[in-house]
This record gives structure tokens, sequence and C-alpha cells, in this order.
């Protein structure tokens, strides 16, 4: 055990505590993710286990030898170093002991005593095993490596530290971090001020290193990639859960539903006891009001918590107005900031309904973009048009849409409302999570994911239809994001959005428009999982690596090459007496079920785009033969070969019937992995020791396992029908 944190009790201002009464161990190989609503208090325990906060009960262990690495927030770097210098001194340890090492060598070179010479080398052994053990003899390239990996090229290496922003300098302490490899790393947010190459970066190196973890992020995927045990932090408690954030989510929803069905009955046996005391505490049954009565004093001595539930605020935006089928046109768009050009050439067009993303590096021009579509900024050259009807509404990333001096119930009110009742204002905060007080507030008295939620409202009230997001998921908890995303997946309008976190990319946008490193852009329909498969294949420029060479992805024959190779790995050729069982192929995937149902989905939007790229560069259209009869053109008095459409009819009639409904195999799958998730949860409720002593409990679960399984075997089969016909 590295860190034992026993019953920690923290107060503020408030009369209910922030840290009620938090336990829990860290192990060698944890990697916990702390998870929790803003303001729950996760800063405020990092702070505590770190001796930067005093707490008012419990007690922090850990062994004397253990060591503990901080990742702040807001980093304090003295000033009067360079990048590199500062990194240097996350392992000055280290270097010490290279050089007391290299003294002792000296010394051992010119000793003549025996006796002193045994000694020299015996210490000379001990640091070169040290050196060994952290590799020690590279240390240079540690630090370049982790450099480069958290954003920072080789020009910055001899910046001053004194000029870097307060980005840079959050990447910097990082990197600092990293370098000193403490037992157990503290991390605060560490993804804030990376792009999407420099997380990824971190997200390998976290999940390879040898320390303990407990980290507090509010990026999914991120979560996913370093995490196997989640910690719910929650009105002052502690609530444990083996796996990452995805297996957490479906722990929580199986949880919850014990919990509620348990809390219900307790709830109904209190009724029913206090219905029969009051009915029958006088007459015939006084002696068996009595026994209720200490059957309900025993209720109520051992009280059943309620559920352990997070609400997500009920965000929504209302109906659109209808915009025309065109909603923003570029036309050859350039600009250059400062005499860098940013980027040129951008000609695309949005229409009605789309959800656009715009990802790149960062400093490449995205919210600059999205100046000149709103006419804010003038190009250097081209122009953008506004399609009929367009009505805006624009979310910026430093919440100017709200003024810090007025009451956040009068701040949602928009301009071009004249009249908004002061109830509607407050249902309409109250749908983004500002309930109370809160709404009697000053805007600038609100923290940074209040903050947030207030502009939110103020967007849905001036009911535009068209919304442009600049990174809309700052400061918000991972149930206000699920919220935002189920709200812009929901709405009738326009949505072109910048955003770093790729899970909320992946789950809202259909299109995204991608700024390439050489100032070009790059449409793609698709999500994430699109973008990031394109790349992996070489169809397309990952932007987010520096110097990337720019190479020709229109070439039509490398991209029909391509969508050979994904169709033939996608679609192998096997005989029936080769196919494998689900449980079988599913145990060979590395990502599970819904893992293959993404990567099966993502090729599928690759082969789309080869296919669509080779059709772009075909000159020769097929003429209505060739498309009933196939490219083979018969000549004349030769008998034409059998229309394509019948020779599939014939082949789907040759094909077994059907014994369930038609169904998508993804869909399948999804429901498979659902119900195996509650068989396992089921199962490690019943190894659970108050379970073990209720037989009746026992036999419940056992009779709801049965029934999971049989579904599976149901499922399983469908599964296969579903491969096979679909």
């Amino acid at each position: 055990m590295l860190l034992s944190v026993e019953h920690i009790r923290k107060h503020f201002d408030s009369d209910q505590p922030v840290l009620a009464d938090v336990t829990f161990q860290v192990f060698a190989g944890y990697k916990i993710g702390l998870v929790g609503p803003n303001g729950c208090g996760k800063t405020t325990l990092l702070n505590i286990i770190a001796g930067r906060e005093e707490l008012e009960r419990g007690k922090i262990e850990k062994p004397n030898d253990v060591t503990i690495g901080y990742l702040e927030q807001r980093p304090e770097i003295v000033a009067g170093r360079t990048v590199m210098e500062e990194a240097r001194l996350a392992l000055a340890p280290l270097i010490a002991i290279q050089r007391e090492a290299e003294e002792i060598a000296q010394k051992m070179a010119v000793v003549a005593k025996p006796s002193e010479h045994e000694r020299l080398a015996a210490r000379y052994d001990h640091l070169h095993e040290q050196l060994l053990h952290r590799d020690a003899y590279q240390l240079e390239h540690r630090i370049e490596r982790i450099l480069h990996g958290v954003g920072f090229v080789d020009e910055e290496f001899e910046r001053p530290v004194e000029k870097l922003s307060g980005g840079e300098l959050n990447r910097l302490s990082l990197a600092g971090l990293l370098l000193a490899e403490p037992d157990v790393m503290l991390l605060d947010e560490p993804s804030n001020h990376l792009d999407l190459a420099a997380t990824e970066w971190l997200e390998t190196f976290l999940a390879g290193t040898n320390a303990a973890i407990l980290l507090v992020s509010h990026d999914r995927y991120f979560l996913d990639k370093v995490t196997n045990r989640t910690c719910e932090l929650y009105h002052g408690t502690i609530e444990e859960y083996i796996g990452n954030f995805s297996a957490y989510t479906r722990q929580k929803e199986e949880r919850l539903m014990v919990q509620t069905r348990t809390y219900e009955k307790y709830v109904e046996e209190i009724e029913k006891a206090k219905d029969f005391i009051r009915r029958n505490h006088y007459g015939m049954k006084a002696g068996q009001a009595e026994d209720r009565r200490k059957k309900l004093e025993r209720l109520e001595s051992e009280p059943i918590a309620p559920p352990r539930k997070i609400d997500s605020p009920p965000m929504n935006f209302p109906k659109p107005d209808r915009a025309g089928d065109i909603v923003f046109r570029a036309e050859n768009l350039a600009k250059s900031f400062k005499a860098t050009p940013l980027f040129h050439d951008a000609a695309f067009t949005i229409e009605r309904g789309q959800r656009w993303a715009v990802i790149g590096p960062n400093g490449c021009g995205k919210t600059t973009l999205i100046r000149c579509l709103l006419h804010e900024l003038s190009p250097d050259k081209g122009r953008v048009v506004h399609g009929q009807g367009v009505k805006i509404g624009y979310f910026d990333q430093q919440l100017h849409i709200l003024d810090d001096n007025i009451l956040v119930v009068d701040a949602v009110r928009p301009r071009n409302k004249k009249i908004m009742e002061d109830l509607e204002r407050r249902k309409l905060l109250g749908a983004f999570g500002l309930t109370g007080e809160q709404q009697l507030q000053t805007v600038g008295s609100l923290s940074g994911g209040q903050r947030c939620r207030a502009a939110l409202a103020r967007l849905a009230a001036e009911e535009a239809n068209v919304l442009i997001l600049d990174e809309p998921t700052n400061h918000l908890d991972l149930w206000a994001r699920a919220a935002l995303e189920k709200a812009i997946r929901e709405f009738e309008g326009t949505v072109l959005f910048i955003s770093h976190d790729r899970y909320f990319v992946d789950h809202v946008a259909d299109h995204l428009l991608i700024i390439q490193p050489n100032g070009r852009f790059r449409e793609l329909e698709g999500n994430y999982t699109t973008y990031r498969h394109l790349v992996s294949r070489g169809l397309i420029i990952d932007p987010f690596v520096k110097n990337a060479d720019v190479k020709n992805t229109n070439d039509s024959n490398a991209a029909v090459q391509q969508k050979n190779n994904i169709v033939s790995s996608k679609s192998p050729q096997k005989s029936s007496g080769q196919k494998m069982s689900y449980q079988k192929q599913t145990s060979q995937k590395s990502g599970g079920v819904k893992r293959a149902t993404q990567g099966n989905q993502a090729a599928k939007n690759v082969s789309s785009y080869a296919a669509n790229e080779k059709q772009k560069n075909n000159k020769h259209k097929k003429t209505p033969q060739e498309i009933k009869y196939g490219t083979h053109n018969p000549v004349d008095g030769e008998p034409p070969e059998k229309p394509l459409v019948e020779t599939h009819v014939k082949q789907r009639e040759q094909k077994r019937k059907r014994k369930f409904s038609y169904r998508k195999v993804s869909d399948v799958e999804q429901e498979i992995a659902d119900h195996e998730s509650m068989a396992e949860t089921l199962e490690a409720l019943m190894l659970l020791p108050e379970t073990l002593r209720d037989g009746n409990r026992i036999r419940e679960i056992t009779a709801e396992l049965n029934k999971i399984r049989e579904k599976l075997q149901n499922l399983y089969a469908h599964w296969e029908e579903a491969s096979e016909l679909n």
C-alpha cells in the first residue's frame, strides 16, 4: 500500500461539510479516476493529500520512502530560469547522484589504500544501481522527449519561464512532474492547455508508467485510456468502482437500480408499519401494533441511504425557426495574424441541420475562422455569405455574452427580448443547473462551471437557429457535458463548434472541418473516430503532428488501393465451417464489443471516403447499361450477362431464413455488452457479505441472473444470424 486516506473531514463556510467521511487506499499499480460534480471537493481532497490544506478530522498515512507529486491547476514557477533549466530541476536528485558517482570514480583512480578503495567501490556500485534502475544515463534525452510530448519545440527550450503564458506554465509544470516520477502522482486536470496530440501522448505515458495515479479530469476518453479504478466523490463521501470511466458508468447504473429498489422497499415497510400502528394502536390488535412499533424503531435506527444519484441538468434549446438550405458559404477565405498565415483557400458550405466541429492544433486559427464567419473579422481574401433567415447565437470562450456586474437572473435576458418574465428566466436557469440562491448572485461571483451554464442558458433564451460554440465544455463536469451533448443532438438547427473534448466531438459532430499544417482546410463527413482512422491509414494529414509532410491525399490510385485493403480486411471470405461463435470472436477483440462496433463503423466511413475519392477522380461515367450489367459491355451478337440485381436476389434467396427479427449488428452487440455487464454486477453482488447473510436476497439475485444468462444465449444466436444475413 502506498497511501491510506481514512475518515477525512473538511468544512469551509457552509454548515454542510465539503468532505464528510472520505476513506480509500492507493496500492501500487492503481490508476484512480476521481470523479464527481462541480464543487464536490475533488481539488480540496488533492490539496489535503498533498499537504497544502489542513484537515479537520481523519488521517493520511504512507510509508516513509513513498514520494508524492502534485500537479496544481495554477503552478508557481520562479523567474530567472529557462524552460530547459526548469525541467532539469525535476531531476536534481538524479543529477546529484550522477555527480557523486563521477567524484567517487575519480577518487578510486588515485586512492592507494585497499580498504578505502573497497569502501569507495561499494558506494559506487550502490549509486550505479540507482542510476540504472531510474534510467539516469540518458537524462537529456528524457527531458527532451517529455518536453516534446507536452507540446514544446526545440526553439522554446531556452525561453525564460517568465515569458511563458499561463497554459505554457501548466505544461512545463506537468513536464517536471513526469520527469520526477514520484511513487504517487496527484493530477488535477492534466490535459488542460494540451492539444489533441499532446493529450494522446500523455495518455500513453500515464498508462505505461509504474507510478500510482489519482487523477481528476473531465475528459472521458482520457479517463478511459489511463485509469483502472474509479472513485466517485459525492455528498462528502467516496464510493469505489473497479475499471475505467466506461466501466464506472455501467456499474453505476446497475448499482443505482439495486439501491433504488432497496430504498423503495425500505420506505414501503416504514409506511406500512406506521399505518398499521395508527389504525390499531387501540383495540384488538394493540399487541400486534406494539410489535410493529418496535420493528419500526429498529428500521429507523438503521436507515437505508437514498440512491446515490447524480442528476444531469435537463438542458435543451428551443425549436428554432427554419433557415435556408445553405447556412454559411465560405469562398476562398484567407487570414494572417501579424504576418503569420493562419489559413488560406478555405472554401466550404454548411447546410441547415448539420453539426460541424472545427479541429486543429492550438494557434492554427480556429477562433479566427469563427470570427470571420460571424463577420467580426474581415478576411484578407475571400468572403463569407450567410443564408436566408439565419439567426446566430454565439457562445464565446471568454463568456463575454455575460455582464459580471448584474444578477444571473437578469443576465440571462437576451437583448432582442424586451419582455421576458422573471418566472420564465428562473425556469430556464434551472434547466441548465442553476437553482435557488445561485440565480440571485452576480455573474462575477459564480464559479467557472456556473458561469458556463449561465452563458448556455442565455444562448437558449436567444432562440437562434444557428449555434456557434467556442469550447462550450470548458469548466463543465461530466454530467453537464452529457446533458449538453444530448441537447445539441436534439437541436433541430445548425451547430458549428470548437472543442478539445474528443468524446464530445465524437458524440455530437457529423461533419469535421480540419485545419491542416499547410493552412488548408479538409472537410470530412463523420466524427472523431472516423478522422483518427483516416489519419492512421494515411488518407489525410494529421494536423497535430508538427512539421508534418504535405502529401497529396487525393491521389486516386492510393485511395483505391487503400479502399481495397480496408474492404479485404473488413470482409474476409470464410466458409461456413470457419465461422466463429460470438463469444469466441469477442474474446479475441482487444477492445470488446463496443470498440469493435466503433471500429466497424469507422471502417465503413473509411471505405465510403475512399470510394468517393475514386469517384471524384474518375472521369468516365457509367452508362445505364453498365449500371445494370456491371462493367462488362456485351458486343454485338453476344448475349448479355445476367443483371447484377437478379444475381443478388438469387444469392439472398439461397441464404437461410431468419429466425429472429431484423436488427442492426451494432444494436445487438450493444445489448449483449449491456447484459454481460449486468451479469458481472449481479455476480459481484452475490459475493458481498451482506448478501451472503440474506437467503432471500441470494434467491432474488440468482433468479435475475438466470434470466439475464438466458437472454444472452438468445442474443448470441441473434448476433450470429445478423452477422450472416444482414
